[in-house]
């Protein structure tokens, strides 16, 4: 039975680890690292409850757990960061496609909107979730997570905006 439990387990991870790595990282501002230690941190909860939920929706546990995870950690002050006397030398343009240019641009947008608004954009569009699932995910009601949602894209349209204008 135990064995039975884990083959199942390591499958669903296999299949979906590239996405839940994904919506981590986004849920995270592109922090890649803390993107990992987060997605851990739900997979070790997902296993202890994957005989109540694996029948289920194994995967909105993992959303769930991870946005609210996300939030979380948001609310920490201190990462780990030490500052520095020098700055790095800025990192080399290169010419790649404009998809993966735009898709920069927005993750880095995303990164300044607050914890729980970036969840509810991510959750929303980019997981395609419908209202009620974001709200579950992020544990409010559903009139919060519009809110948190409407606002979170204002705030990217305006930054967009304002990143337009200072390019030109």
């Amino acid at each position: 039975m135990g064995q039975l439990r884990a083959d199942e387990f390591d499958r669903f991870v296999a299949a979906r680890w590239s996405a839940l790595l994904h919506l981590a990282r986004l849920l995270t501002g592109g922090d890649r690292h803390r993107a990992e230690d987060l997605l851990q941190e739900a997979l070790v909860k997902l296993w202890f409850a994957w005989p109540k939920v694996a029948a289920q929706a194994p995967e909105a546990y993992v959303r769930r757990v991870l946005a609210r995870a996300a939030a979380r950690s948001a609310r920490r002050r201190w990462w780990g960061e030490r500052p520095v006397d020098q700055l790095p030398d800025p990192p080399e343009v290169r010419d790649e496609s404009a998809a993966v240019d735009e898709r920069t641009r927005l993750e880095t947008m995303l990164a300044l909107l607050p914890a729980r608004q970036r969840a509810a954009v991510v959750l929303r569009y980019y997981q395609d979730l419908p209202e009620r699932l974001v709200a579950e995910a992020l544990g409010c009601p559903v009139g919060t997570a519009r809110s948190l949602t409407a606002r979170g894209v204002a705030r990217l349209r305006l930054l967009l905006a304002e990143e337009v204008e200072a390019v030109e």
